[in-house]
């Protein structure tokens, strides 16, 4: 370690809902904070529109409102921010080492990790612009948005049979589209989502486009080899497009068409931003296993929110992570003085 070099008490990774409320936690609790923030801060919500299921905003609040106002709360108590993006850590040595972007070493005696995790996009044209805009990852978050109208689900898991059900208590309509016949989902959820009366479902058929101006009007749809429909109580069988309003695309591929919808749901999946920690455990799909409570395979490493949480992902519960990350943070700094 450089001489005269800073030590932190805690070093938090990460600027979503769960690393700010961390360092409001640590902060307040009188421990010396530094937060890497990234050069893209604030998380997911920084991509969403209005937030109505966050505590304490009756009327909403839109997601980098929200996003500004913890950081301005964790810096009003002391959390060291910085604009920066984390690079490597060396977990070996006490205290540890962290490596930023731009080459600048800092060092803390403990660290969060809440780096977070993105959504799995389907990187076709006209998606991203229209991201808070139409399309969307999670539907606890957006549904009453879509009430009485119709919405479309990408994917074939059981997260993808969750947003389904959850838009079908608003929507008129959801049309789960997928690119086989055959669905990862567990049983009991497939059951779940087929026994719902306003969920359809369009098999070997993948998104190629979005169409629409500054919002989601219509979905550029490929089906191969054949297309099938399902509703609840009834049989697969083959369709057309026109049969479910949809409109072939002249001159294209034969089973190239456009469907109608107001809104697209994305379910494919998340990536948890974890491979910068190669010494810390994870499960097969890359999230942050936790040992004891917060605590990771490190003593004095600990983790908060969606690199972490694979079922929730929601604001709330990042933040309430990121509040037991820093309680347990403060009480492993008690025991080890």
């Amino acid at each position: 370690m450089e001489n005269n070099a800073e030590i932190y008490d805690v070093a938090i990774i990460g600027s979503g809902p769960s690393g700010l409320t961390a360092g409001i936690y640590t902060s307040r609790a009188d421990l010396k904070t530094i937060l890497f923030a990234g050069l893209k801060w604030g998380g997911q919500l920084m991509l969403t529109t209005e937030v109505e299921n966050f505590p304490g905003f009756p009327e909403g609040i839109m997601g980098p409102e929200l996003m500004m106002n913890m950081r301005k709360q964790a810096e009003r108590y002391g959390t060291k921010i910085i604009d920066v993006n984390f690079s490597q850590g060396d977990f070996s040595q006490r205290p540890f080492k962290l490596t930023a972007e731009d080459g600048e070493t800092f060092y803390s005696k403990s660290i969060i990790i809440a780096t977070g995790a993105d959504t799995k996009w389907l990187q076709i044209p006209g998606e991203e612009e229209k991201i808070g805009r139409g399309v969307s990852s999670c539907a606890p978050c957006d549904a009453a948005f879509y009430r009485n109208k119709k919405v479309a689900v990408i994917g074939g898991g059981d997260s993808a049979m969750e947003e389904a059900i959850v838009l079908a208590k608003f929507a008129k309509e959801v049309f789960l589209i997928h690119r086989r016949e055959e669905f990862r989902a567990s049983e009991i959820m497939l059951k779940r989502a087929m026994d719902n009366p306003k969920i359809h479902f369009i098999f070997n058929t993948s998104p190629i486009e979005v169409l629409g101006d500054g919002k989601v009007e219509a979905i550029r749809l490929v089906t191969d080899p054949k297309l099938m429909i399902k509703k609840a109580g009834e049989e697969k069988k083959e369709a057309t497009p026109e049969s479910l309003g949809g409109k072939m695309i002249m001159g294209a591929e034969k089973f190239t068409w456009d469907f109608a919808v107001d809104g697209m749901f994305v379910a494919i999946g998340h990536i948890p931003n974890s491979s910068v920690f190669p010494d810390i455990t994870k499960n097969k799909k890359g999230f942050i296993d936790r040992v004891h409570g917060t605590s990771t395979n490190i003593d004095g490493v600990f983790v908060a929110g969606d690199v972490y949480d694979h079922r929730y992902m929601q604001g709330v519960t990042a933040a309430a992570y990121g509040c037991e990350a820093a309680l347990d943070a403060e009480r492993w700094l008690g025991d080890q003085e």
